[in-house]
This record gives structure tokens, sequence and C-alpha cells, in this order.
């Protein structure tokens, strides 16, 4: 890989031609091996390159010492930022045009460290992001509960999960679904990832005071059908939200918990009172992203039941008989047996005794037994599914769905 990134000069008096060229074949590298993000770290002794691929950091290049204020000039110069402006950080935006004639936007954020200043890029590619709902990982069952959810006319859809886990993906594969000419939908982000024809998008700025709570208000007198918050930071915010979706229409959002159960407890937290959540929250969706096992490559294995059991599974129905799960392997077409991510989702719909026990302040374990009760399935459990389908590794899932310590 590194030898594909290496064509540009290696010398202390680069002129600007080449970095330029560097650059460029890098950012479109990276595009190429569908990576997240491009990181250009400076350090004492060294310099280097990184991308993010499949959730993964991978170094793949080692440009040298001189070359770290020219590569940071020229991501300020290409993203509009203050090449002056070395001691704080900054963020902006670029696009890149690609030799095949394609345009990509790109996020840029600056940080000055003890050694020099670090950028990262986020490679924003709408063509890649996956607008299909089912192609996503979601099950059958859990796909039709979601589907049937976005698809009434007012309510709230919350989606949960750490940073990376995949949540914008997902709402916008919603509102891809609900895009047409009957309804008018609105999103603020910060930022908008995806531009989505037919939709209107705002993006939050915080030096003019356009705050998500501000944009939401705005939404609600501009006749609206279906809005798209990206995340609900703060009461005020979660607030207004709840009372859209209780005038008639369908808002979509995001917040930070663990699992599903964890969501109605966090909103509870933050000030919202419990009739609101019980009379609002219609489904709360919890997802990660696992690495895909490489199928030319993957090998199976033989695995007693028991560990599959200690390992979280727990259908009665199962028999003593071994489980045969796939290994990651490695070939010319994968990084060690990996290649693209899949979710694992646990979708819950709020249900009339779920919203019972909301309205008697229940905790997030008596909410799990009322959802586990009624067939949802956790975030462990829909993971060991893929492992069984030969989608995923059993150690993939156990690190991504790992209780906090």
């Amino acid at each position: 890989m590194r030898d594909s990134l290496n064509s540009a000069p290696r010398t202390g008096a680069m002129e600007d031609a080449p970095v330029v060229v560097y650059v460029q074949k890098l950012l479109e590298q990276a595009v190429a091996l569908q990576a997240s993000d491009l990181h250009f770290e400076p350090y004492e002794h060294h310099y280097r390159v990184r991308m993010r691929i499949d959730g993964e950091l991978r170094e793949v290049d080692q440009p040298p010492m001189a070359f770290k204020d020219r590569l940071a000039s020229r991501i300020k110069v290409m993203s509009r930022l203050d090449i002056a402006e070395k001691r704080l950080p900054q963020d902006g935006r670029m696009k890149l045009q690609l030799t095949s004639g394609r345009e990509l936007d790109l996020r840029v954020s600056t940080l000055p460290t003890l050694f020099g200043e670090k950028l990262v890029v986020r490679v924003l590619d709408a063509q890649q992001a996956q607008l299909d709902l089912a192609a996503l990982g979601y099950e059958p069952e859990d796909l039709q509960r979601l589907t049937q959810a976005i698809q009434r006319p007012h309510g709230m859809v919350l989606v949960t999960g750490p940073t990376g886990s995949g949540k914008t993906q997902s709402l916008y594969a919603c509102l891809n679904l609900l895009n047409t000419d009957e309804v008018n939908i609105a999103t603020v982000e910060d930022p908008c990832e995806i531009q989505m024809p037919g939709i209107n998008q705002v993006n939050v700025q915080d030096k003019p005071g356009l705050t998500f709570a501000v944009a939401l208000r705005a939404f609600l007198r501009q006749d609206p059908d279906i809005l798209m918050v990206g995340e609900i930071r703060d009461l005020e915010t979660a607030q207004i939200a709840i009372q859209a979706s209780q005038t008639g229409h369908l808002v979509l959002s995001t917040l930070h918990t663990n699992d599903a159960t964890g969501t109605l407890v966090r909103l509870r937290n933050m000030g919202v009172a419990p009739y609101n959540i019980a009379a609002s929250v219609s489904l709360v969706t919890a997802q990660r992203l696992v690495r895909r096992l490489c199928k030319h490559c993957r090998l199976p294995k033989v695995l007693d039941r028991d560990i599959f059991r200690q390992a979280g599974w727990n259908d009665p129905t199962a028999s003593d008989e071994p489980v045969i799960v796939y290994v990651p392997v490695g070939c010319d077409l994968c990084h060690k047996g990996f290649k693209g991510r899949t979710g694992i989702f646990q979708v819950m719909p709020v249900s009339p005794q779920m919203q019972t026990l909301v309205l008697q302040e229940a905790g997030t374990q008596a909410l799990a037994q009322q959802a586990q009760h009624e067939g949802v399935a956790g975030l462990r459990q829909a993971g060991l599914r893929k492992v069984m389908a030969g989608v995923t590794s059993l150690d993939e899932v156990l690190a991504a769905t790992r209780e906090p310590s």
C-alpha cells in the first residue's frame, strides 16, 4: 500500500507541486480503500499518515519531518482555513475532485500538538454510504419493527450507540426510505455528512447561535412532516423534539447510551418528564459495527456449545451439539481476514407495558427484563446470530458488545 503513496519526491527542499500531488494521491487512495478518516500525525522524531479502514487505523506512510508544515498548509488552503493560525484548533470542509470526475465532500479538523499540527480528514462519500436499511445488517424481524415505526405519521424514533457505531448512516437510510415528493423533511446536524436531494438540511453553527434547539423551533414554522435531529444533547433540544413528536410530526434522532433500554432512562435523567417519554418515544434502536469475515479465506471451526453459552447465547431450544463458527485467516483480498463492516442491532418498540414501566420510573434492569420478555434480542444476542451465520467472528462480537467497566 505504501508504495502506491510514495511517488512524491522525499526531500526537504520540496516545491509546492509535489506536495499538491502527494496530498491528492493520498486522498484518492483513501477513497479507493473506502477509508473513513485520514490522519496526519507529527511526532518528535517522525511523521506518519494513517487511514481508518473498517474501523481500524492502519499506517500507510511516513513522510520526512520536513514535509509536515507543507502538508498542513496544503490541506488548510484546500479547506479554506487560516494557515497562519497554528495555536488553536480549526474545523473546515473541502471538495475533492477525483480523476474519475466524481466530487466528494471532506471534513477537516486541525489540532495543535507538541510537535506540530495534527490533521484529520473525514471522507464523506455518499456513494459508498449504504442508504438501504436492509443492507445495513438488520434481521428481518427487526427491520419490520423499524420500518413500521418510521412510517407512522408521528412519534419519536431514537438510534443509540457510541461514536462511530453507524448511527447517522441508519438515520440517513430511514430518511432515504421516507423521502418522497409528498412530505417535507428537514434535518439539523453537526455537521451534515451526506447531502440528500429533496431534504432541507441545516448545519449547526455555534457562533451565530444556530443550535439544535434554535433550528428545531424554526423547522416547526416551516410546515414539516419529518424532522431529523443529529443528536439530542440537552434538555432544551429534547423537549422541543418531544413537543414536535406529539403535535403530528415524525422525529428521528440519536443519543449516546449503551443500549436501547438505557435510552429511556437517559432521557429521564436529562429532565424529560416520564409521561412525555412514554407518550413520545415509539422505538429505540441500539447498534454497533463489527468487521465482516472475508468470504474468500475464512475457515470453519468447531466450538463447544458451552463456550457459546458462556458468551451469552441463551436460546432455550438450542441442542447441545457443537457450534460451527468461522475464524479469520487473511488473504490478498482482505486485511487480516476481514473486509467491510456490518451492523448488529437491538430494536426495541416501546410497548404499552414499557410505557407503564417508564411512568413508574423503572430502572434499566426492569426495562431490559420487559424487553427480553417481549422478544427483543440484546446486542450480544444479535451479534452471536451473525457469528452462527458466518458473517463475523466471535471475538469481534465480544469486543463490540463488552460491557463498560
